[in-house]
């Protein structure tokens, strides 16, 4: 059954009271409202971030720090890529994409609520008034009675509970605030990677585009000589297979990149026209080395990742929740008065009052069924799971560093054998043709070595994109420039960051012609 809580209710002095009575009901009232909040303080537990050994955070990073460049900050690190057009479409996602529109509510939405839960702890103050004109039944004549008041009203919070939801609402403010720049971050990071992915498959479609007119050229060639009676039947049919299998290739190349552009559209939010437009400025500008820094120490995630910090204040909200739902066991105390003015005016003359009334009211909640005690071990459990939930942000925050780390130094490391790899194919593949053309080598043999230098030139090709698509992501994985802290303060010298060279991306591969 619902509770049935006691109202403990003083006299409602009249208008005709003496003064002296009424000083002392109010006398009375305030000694009580002073000794009830002095004796009363915010129940539930006083929230304290866990720690970085609670939180099994490791003291240094496991995988090596790559050392290339100066030291930059993060913050400016897409403009120091070096290509306008990144910067362009990184805008236009920012003004556009409904991801961002979406954070920026949910800003607002927590900021009304937290209004909402300040405004409950303060007094509130109505007014009223009314006129009526009657005729009494008895024939006595009309009277207008006109009246105006005010009621005044204030529950004081005695055990926390208004101190819990506004403590409850200022973090989760602060949490959709993270929110948002997790949001700016990622749609930031998602353009470049789908950007640097175009600009890839374009140097990919420019080596297909080469090799199938090289590859045509030479069927020409073979067919004409087969038909001259210089070449056999099936140097003409290979190379027919072979030019046929690089349109192919080069139709599937084209389809690919056009798939690229359209997966642009929606995250700019850019028209396909004006994007390709766009697109079209930067077909041969590379992207530069842009250095930023690595914090040599975890800890510091825990204020650059805003996902870990939304998950942080998701958790000291939750604790004041706890607080919150606690309050709820106890007596709540309210004060309210009234006062209002009523003029009645019959024929015979006016007839005016002052009615008015204060006073405090005490509930105390007897029985309930067990209803607030469950709310409590509910806020408790949600307290659990958002510890849980952080927990689980700060391990997958230094995993994608640790892999971010690992993937781009590898990537860095096999690029100059890939570029060795792809100089030397070329360079067989030029000797092989001159020897064909010669007539002292197959055509076969020719076509077997250009296979293998288009091959090797692709993964020229994909090792400079997955390098600069690893360091996107490792600088996603940082907090990309993102800082709870808000503070400029310099680096010290002696500290062991270490400074991460963003990647430079040219797509110059080699090609094989035949002419």
């Amino acid at each position: 059954m619902p509770a049935a809580p006691l109202i403990i209710m003083p006299p409602i002095p009249a208008t005709n009271v003496p003064r002296g009575a009424s000083d002392t009901a109010r006398g009375l009232a305030a000694t009580l409202t002073v000794a009830l909040l002095g004796a009363c303080a915010a129940v539930g537990p006083t929230y304290q971030a866990p720690t970085p050994d609670a939180l099994a955070l490791p003291s240094t990073w496991q995988a090596a720090l790559p050392h290339q460049g100066e030291a930059a900050q993060l913050q400016d690190w897409w403009a120091r890529l070096g290509d306008p057009v990144l910067t362009e479409l990184q805008r236009a996602a920012y003004a556009s994409n409904p991801s961002m529109q979406k954070a920026a509510a949910q800003i607002a939405s927590a900021r009304a609520a937290l209004a909402s839960s300040k405004a409950s702890g303060s007094p509130t103050l109505t007014g009223s008034g009314s006129a009526t004109r009657a005729n009494a039944a008895t024939g006595a004549g009309t009277n207008t009675t006109v009246s105006a008041g005010l009621d005044a009203s204030w529950e004081l919070d005695l055990f926390g509970s208004v101190r819990r939801n506004v403590e409850a609402g200022e973090a989760t403010a602060q949490a959709r605030e993270a929110d948002w720049n997790d949001t700016r971050v990622s749609l930031a990071a998602e353009v470049a990677t789908d950007y640097i992915t175009y600009r890839a498959c374009l140097a990919t479609l420019q080596l297909t585009r080469a090799d199938a007119t090289s590859r045509q050229a030479t069927a020409g060639i073979t067919i004409g000589s087969y038909r001259a009676g210089a070449s056999s039947s099936t140097d003409a049919a290979l190379a027919e297979a072979s030019a046929a299998s690089a349109r192919a290739s080069l139709l599937a190349q084209e389809a690919e990149c056009e798939v690229d552009v359209k997966a642009l559209v929606p995250l700019t939010g850019l028209a396909e026209p004006a994007l390709r437009t766009l697109l079209a400025t930067a077909a041969d500008r590379p992207l530069q080395a842009a250095p930023f820094a690595v914090q040599s120490l975890p800890v510091a995630l825990l204020s650059q990742r805003p996902d870990v910090v939304a998950k942080e204040r998701a958790l000291a909200a939750a604790s004041a929740s706890i607080g919150a739902a606690e309050a709820g066991r106890y007596p709540r105390l309210s004060l309210s008065g009234s006062i209002s003015r009523s003029v009645v005016a019959p024929g015979s003359g006016q007839v005016l009052s002052t009615p008015w009334s204060f006073g405090p009211s005490l509930s105390i909640p007897l029985f309930d069924g067990g209803s607030a005690q469950a709310s409590v071990r509910s806020a408790e459990a949600s307290y659990t799971i958002a510890l849980a939930d952080y927990r689980d942000a700060v391990g997958t925050a230094v995993q994608e560093v640790e892999q971010g780390l690992v993937r781009l130094a590898s990537a860095e490391a096999r690029e100059a054998d890939v570029k060795r790899s792809a100089d030397g194919y070329r360079a067989v593949a030029t000797a092989t043709e001159a020897s064909w053309r010669a007539g002292s080598d197959s055509l076969l043999s020719y076509e077997q070595t250009r296979r293998d230098a288009i091959s090797a030139a692709q993964s020229l090709i994909t090792v400079q994109r997955d390098r600069l698509l690893y360091g996107v992501a490792l600088y996603k994985a940082v907090g990309g420039g993102w800082d709870a802290t808000a503070t400029a303060a310099a680096t010290p010298a002696d500290t062991a960051d270490r400074a991460l060279a963003g990647p430079s991306l040219s797509f110059a591969a080699p090609s094989v012609n035949v002419k």
